[in-house]
């Protein structure tokens, strides 16, 4: 892994140099580059917990040719992150040795109103903006699936799923399984409103197209990972799952589940 030494901190200031100075000093002692431009690193790196680490992979363009790195502060524990400012040298060891995985996340691709396209790691969720229900015809591989009416729809990645979508009730994912999940958000379930009421779970071949029905509620909030953006006169959602993977670096003994366990239970 000589070839992987240049490092790009995301959002590096002055308050987090001091605090990571003797780290980067450890870094530069075993030959690694710190450098100012994300574009000349082949190792970009956040500290934080998993939501800078989102901010850094979408901040830098979802680069295909770098691994991303999360590492956590002080009493913080992060899904991406597999390391923390007390086990910086364990990192550099890591990826200077044979023994290095590494973990590919899955990425969301996501097309608003056949126009604007957008990679998310996390979820992609569209949302009511005002008091009132929004209603959406859910489209899989071209045919009709569901008229669903209520706060919303979020679609997840497999890593995703431990976020927004497991706070909705949706189910965790292996995200070794190269897939998406649609949870509903508060859903209307009567004799004249009908969904399946559950989350459902998409293979990567598969398309989903959400289509606003325009009853007056047609200015939703569409959200990709954490960010919200304000699109107006929202028609359609296209959603795949991209061929783009997010590489990271893995500790040993160190899996996603194991993560989950330390993070949940």
């Amino acid at each position: 892994m000589s070839n992987r030494k240049n490092i790009y901190f995301y959002q590096y200031d002055n308050e987090l140099k001091q605090k990571l100075d003797p780290l980067l000093q450890l870094a530069k002692k075993n030959g690694f580059t710190i450098v100012s431009d994300d574009k000349d690193a082949n190792i970009i790196i956040s500290v934080g917990g998993d939501g800078a680490f989102l901010q850094a992979v979408r901040k830098t363009g979802f680069r295909q040719d770098c691994l991303y790195v999360g590492i956590t502060k002080d009493n913080e524990s992060g899904l991406y992150c597999d390391f923390n400012l007390d086990n910086f040298d364990e990192m550099l060891h890591t990826m200077e040795h044979e023994e290095m995985e590494v973990r590919r996340f899955p990425v969301l691709q996501g097309t608003v109103n056949g126009e604007s396209t957008f990679d998310c790691l996390n979820e992609v969720s569209i949302r009511s903006s005002i008091i009132k229900t929004i209603a959406m015809e859910v489209i899989i591989d071209n045919n009709h699936f569901e008229t669903f009416r209520g706060d919303g729809l979020i679609v997840a990645t497999p890593t995703g799923s431990t976020g927004y979508n497991k706070s909705t009730n949706g189910a965790v994912i292996d995200p070794l399984i190269p897939s998406f999940q649609v949870t509903e958000l508060a859903s209307l379930n009567n004799n004249r409103y009908r969904t399946l009421g559950s989350s459902f779970v998409l293979g990567k071949e598969r398309t989903l197209k959400l289509e606003i029905i325009q009853d007056g509620n047609d200015y939703p909030v569409i959200g990709f990972d954490n960010e919200a953006y304000s699109i107006k006169n929202i028609k359609d959602i296209t959603i795949t799952l991209s061929d783009k993977v997010i590489k990271t670096v893995k500790l040993k003994n160190n899996s996603y589940w194991d993560r989950v366990k330390r993070t949940f239970l």
